[in-house]
């Protein structure tokens, strides 16, 4: 896990050397990703920047790097797991390298498959590539003078671009973009309603106008003044989930799953510093910490978040699995108090407005692995996505079931086992009814499993200023996410389980799951974290399960249940799912509420971001200030409304203070000289 940044004089070929200082600022803006090294490389049309994380190959792995003759040049944030596999085969082919890093194989393998390169990698990524080559090697010849973006199949690592004065910018943070002195921050009213609908943007758009999200899956070519951006993964699901011929038993599923998940496993351990793991009691994490133990006997830390508020903690099952593992087990103990305490700095390192304060206790969590000294942790995100464990998935299922008997009055009581720990649902039938029964019969609507909990997310507009609702002139965020299904060729053909996941995994899993609550909250403290579960292997693979195995009737993730048969615990396997949460209203109304909330939530402030009416957040704010619990929608716009203005007051309000002076860059790499 690294930083990296660039200027690239897209439609200014002449306008000379890139600014060194700009590079500098840049890179310190997002130093915490990479504190152990800088380095930076410019020529006449291009400056490249990286802030390095030392992981493998310590002593020589310092970016950039270059291929033999210097006309390829390489920034790189992440991980390629298979590249010690990829450099025998280099070798083989005339390669020669000089460090043992899995950055310079990347260089070697783009000579050898140019832009196709990303094809080959199993890994965690986001790099820039800058080729003065004449002909380019591998699928075809590319002109001299090419820069070469690229990201990870799944969107683990960031990658931002945009447009200024001639010049294409891009970072792993938008933060680091916005010390270009042609962009500005603005925030974005389509992007406040696709977050405040959605819970997320729609990629490319980010919460900042002008600024751009390379997506998941997506590469980028910039050369002669063009900028184009070209899918070269996607994810799959054969059609309509149905049994083939021959069609593997669920124990053979099982078993290929394991052995994958073994395997993706033993690859995310390489590394020559210490790695650890979280562990949250779950299946998942269990999961991961399981197949590392059965890949090692050696010491292992683990880690985990425990609350206060017995409704949201998890210490018990945490405390249990510790002793079946033998780990040196760590814990950060997170009260209502901390995370009203940390939610600026969260917003400041997440660069997204968000409706949950969940990332909160994961910052927290990350700082604690950094306290010992561990650069890497492995955890259990994507097994909920790819393998059928969101209540969202058991809902769909459940309301189809319902449709079919629209009437009945035993079927929509099961709804109630899902959502047990939701405020403000009821202890009776009669509300979960009326609010799951809507819609209930659009079972062909595209986005049919997710249209409760987006015309929920809607209301929350109603918190917008008029400023805003004018500037949206009707847009509709719900209506953009379903054509967008629409035009998906496959989409349709696909079980409604796919269809489910297919949206959970594009639309909310890259830009919350990964980003605000996962490499945001680690990179925070210099963290790498590594994810077995999204191995495209087995990604792909969990893809072509049916849908059967993966919710057998309300049993979530079935199938990893029956794979982990011997390696994780019955009490594990046998628990029902948990979501991971963490208090709102708690966290900034009561005692011990963080002076920042009042300020922030005041007419004046309000007025000055222009995004919210203060009449409305006022209402909310004295509902919250006098204790009355708030429900489910009303937590979400408190958090809403509240990251939000943190993301004005930080980045067009405040961002100067936050530019680091290029002399803070300590050791930066300039010619393959430290100075």
């Amino acid at each position: 896990m690294c930083g990296i940044v660039g200027i690239y004089n897209l439609t200014r070929p002449d306008a000379g050397r890139i600014d060194l200082l700009l590079l500098e600022r840049m890179l310190g803006l997002i130093r915490y990703r990479g504190p152990d090294e800088y380095g930076i490389y410019r020529d006449g049309a291009v400056g490249l920047g990286s802030a390095r994380l030392s992981i493998i190959d310590l002593s020589t792995g310092a970016q950039p790097i270059a291929n033999e003759d210097g006309t390829v040049w390489i920034v790189y944030n992440g991980e390629a797991f298979n590249y010690l596999e990829l450099r025998v085969e280099l070798e083989a082919r005339g390669h020669r390298f000089t460090t043992t890093s899995d950055t310079e194989v990347i260089v070697h393998l783009y000579e050898e498959h140019g832009p196709r390169c990303v094809d080959c990698l199993n890994g965690q990524f986001a790099f820039a590539i800058w080729d003065m080559s004449s002909a380019g090697g591998g699928l075809r010849a590319r002109p001299p003078g090419t820069l070469f973006l690229a990201r990870d199949r799944v969107g683990i690592r960031p990658l931002y671009y945009a447009r200024a004065a001639g010049q294409l910018v891009f970072a792993s943070e938008i933060k680091a973009l916005l010390a270009h002195p042609a962009l500005a921050a603005r925030l974005d009213p389509v992007a406040l309603a696709q977050v405040f609908s959605l819970w997320t943007t729609l990629a490319p758009r980010t919460p900042f106008e002008g600024v751009l999200e390379l997506p998941p899956g997506h590469t980028l070519l910039a050369s002669g003044g063009e900028i184009a951006v070209e899918a070269y993964w996607s994810l799959d699901f054969p059609e309509d989930g149905a049994a083939r011929a021959g069609e593997h038993t669920l124990d053979d599923y099982a078993a290929g799953l394991r052995d994958l998940l073994a395997d993706a496993t033993r690859l995310r351990l390489r590394a020559d510093v210490p790695v650890g793991a979280y562990l949250s009691g779950g299946l998942d994490s269990s999961t991961i910490a399981a197949l590392i133990r059965g890949e090692t006997s050696s010491h292992l830390e683990t880690f985990s978040i425990a609350f206060a508020d017995r409704a949201f903690d998890e210490r018990e099952p945490q405390e249990r699995m510790v002793a079946v593992l033998g780990t040196d087990h760590h814990r950060i103990e997170c009260a209502e108090a901390d995370i009203g305490r940390v939610f600026p700095e969260v917003i400041w390192h997440a660069e997204w407005p968000l409706l949950r304060t969940a990332p909160a206790p994961m910052y927290l969590l990350s700082g604690l692995v950094r306290g010992r000294g561990l650069k890497v942790v492995l955890t259990g995100e994507g097994a909920d996505e790819f393998l059928g464990g969101y209540n969202v998935f058991k809902e769909d299922k459940l309301r189809r079931f319902w449709a079919r008997v629209p009437d009945s009055t035993l079927r929509p009581r099961l709804l109630r086992r899902l959502y047990p720990y939701v405020q403000g649902l009821g202890s009776g039938s009669a509300y979960l009814e009326a609010f799951f029964r809507r819609g209930l019969a659009d079972t062909d609507r595209p986005a049919y499993s997710h249209a409760i909990r987006w015309a929920n997310g809607a209301a929350l507009r109603r918190f917008f200023s008029a400023g805003v609702r004018d500037a949206l002139d009707g847009y509709d965020p719900v209506a953009e996410a379903v054509a967008r299904l629409d035009a998906h060729p496959d989409y349709v053909r696909w079980s409604p389980l796919a269809r489910a996941q297919y949206v959970e995994a594009t639309i909310f899993m890259s830009d919350y799951l990964l980003s605000s609550q996962g490499d945001r909250m680690l990179s925070a403290h210099s963290v790498e974290g590594r994810f077995p579960f999204l191995d495209h292997r087995v990604i792909e693979y969990a893809a072509r399960i049916p849908p059967k195995y993966k919710i057998l009737g309300l049993n979530e993730k079935f199938v990893l249940k029956r794979a982990m048969r011997g390696t994780v615990p019955d009490f594990v396997r046998a628990r029902t799912k948990r979501p991971y949460r963490a208090p709102i209203q708690g966290a900034f109304f009561g005692e011990g509420a963080p002076g920042y909330v009042a300020e922030l939530l005041s007419p004046h402030a309000l007025r000055a971001s222009g995004c919210f009416d203060p009449g409305a957040v006022a209402a909310l704010a004295r509902k919250a200030a006098a204790g009355r619990p708030l429900g489910e929608r009303d937590n979400m716009a408190l958090a809403g409304v509240l990251s939000t203005q943190l993301l004005h007051h930080h980045f067009v309000e405040h961002y100067a203070a936050h530019l680091v002076p290029p002399i803070a860059l300590t050791r930066i790499r300039l010619g393959g000289v430290y100075v």
